[in-house]
């Protein structure tokens, strides 16, 4: 097969890439090795977690709100076989609208795994070669395993195989207290499991603002989630019955199951960049400009496997700008005002510059101001009053530098 636009990787950068070159006239594959497009994100990531999202919010509403709103129902409870239903139905509606989206704008979708045989070939198992004269790399992330003793164990899984449980478990440790870790530590909380987090560094969600990360550990403490934070495991065992995790100077916790949550990897190996002649690091991705060019001209690279931002929505913008200059057009990537929501409860969302960020470019040139949902009438209408917003300024020409908002709806608020 030969194509104009070959892009490896049907994810939210892919399928929006491979969209967008076809609607600029390219003839375009998408080899995509899963049985549904949409990648991580649509399948077993931000999709599937969101809607398990809607359910703890669901929960938390009746259990804590529709008395004081005057609404009267029974005593709530999780049906949690429904709400995997519910789930499943949402990931099947949204991977089924990318493939329509596909047939409608004549995007080939090969099915088989890929990997570049040289510059121009994409072979692929099972498929005939494509052959082509620009591509598209979006291969996206994996979930890292650290090495400790015992993980190996069937009761150590990873963002896929918690989102595969079919029964919550009564006990759940959640390892890294990064946002994926925070997460599902929100929501199995939600769904009746007691939760402990073992995070290595001091503090939650360590690269965004301090004082959101304060917040939300002192909301998940009121709420019963233990933290054990500056905390470095050492060891799993498994009994058979349960797990003992050891971490920390000889502390020990005895859970069913653990979520093994400390970061992804960007998934480039194995893909032939090393005959494509592309430049990689194991750890770091695809070296991309900010045309999404790599070290071959004709070959760009988008999303996880090239790049800081582990995001679906800058993963989209970089599709597009790959798609564009594949095209014969001059389009580039401005990272300056990229949203990062958490769908934690509370809801953490930020813009810009973290207030730790601005003082180390800007110095004794920062104000910052800080708003309490308390005092928001909207806020009280709803019973969701913890949290606040807070903005940060340089104050030479007033520049607004960042916004860092936790509370309700905020990861809705962030993108206005």
């Amino acid at each position: 097969m030969d194509v104009d636009v070959a892009v490896l990787g049907g994810g939210p950068g892919g399928y929006t890439a491979a969209i967008r070159a076809a609607q600029l006239g390219a003839k375009v594959a998408c080899i995509e090795k899963e049985p549904e497009l949409g990648g991580t994100c649509l399948r077993v990531g931000c999709i599937p977690t969101k809607a398990w999202v809607q359910t703890a919010y669901a929960l938390k509403e009746a259990h804590e709100s529709f008395a004081k709103f005057g609404v009267q129902v029974g005593e709530p409870r999780l049906d949690f076989g429904a709400a995997n239903e519910w789930k499943a139905g949402v990931v099947r509606q949204m991977t089924q609208g990318v493939a329509s989206l596909f047939k409608a704008n004549g995007v080939e979708w090969v099915r088989g795994t890929g990997r570049f045989a040289d510059a121009h070939t994409i072979a692929v198992d099972g498929a005939e070669n494509v052959t082509f004269r620009s591509a598209i790399v979006a291969t996206g992330s994996y979930p890292l395993r650290p090495p400790i003793e015992g993980l190996d164990s069937p009761r150590c899984v990873d963002s896929t195989g918690l989102l595969a449980q079919e029964s919550v478990p009564g006990r759940l440790l959640v390892l890294g207290g990064g946002i994926i870790g925070c997460e599902f530590a929100s929501i199995f909380n939600r769904f009746g499991s007691e939760v402990t987090i073992v995070e290595m560094l001091d503090t939650l969600i360590p690269q965004e603002d301090a004082d959101a990360a304060k917040e939300l550990a002192k909301q998940f403490g009121r709420r019963g989630i233990a933290l054990h934070l500056g905390k470095q495991c050492t060891k799993v065992e498994d009994d058979g019955a349960q797990l003992t995790v050891h971490f920390g100077d000889g502390e020990t916790a005895q859970v069913d199951l653990m979520l093994v949550s400390v970061g992804r990897g960007p998934a480039v190996e194995g893909i032939g960049l090393e005959q494509a002649g592309v430049q990689f690091d194991r750890r770091t991705g695809i070296a991309a400009d900010d045309h999404r060019r790599t070290s071959v001209p004709h070959i760009y690279a988008v999303g996880d496997c090239a790049g800081y931002w582990q995001l679906a929505h800058t993963a989209f913008r970089e599709g597009e700008v790959a798609a564009e200059n594949a095209c014969g057009h001059d389009a580039v990537v401005d990272n300056r005002a990229v949203p990062r929501p958490i769908y934690t409860e509370p809801e953490i969302a930020a813009v810009g510059l973290t207030e730790a960020e601005a003082r180390e470019q800007y110095g004794d040139d920062v104000a910052v101001g800080q708003f309490p949902w308390i005092a928001n009438a909207r806020a009280v209408m709803q019973a969701e009053t913890v949290g606040w917003v807070k903005s940060i300024h340089e104050t030479r020409y007033g520049e607004l530098l960042g916004l860092v908002l936790v509370g309700p709806h905020v990861t809705d608020l962030v993108e206005a």
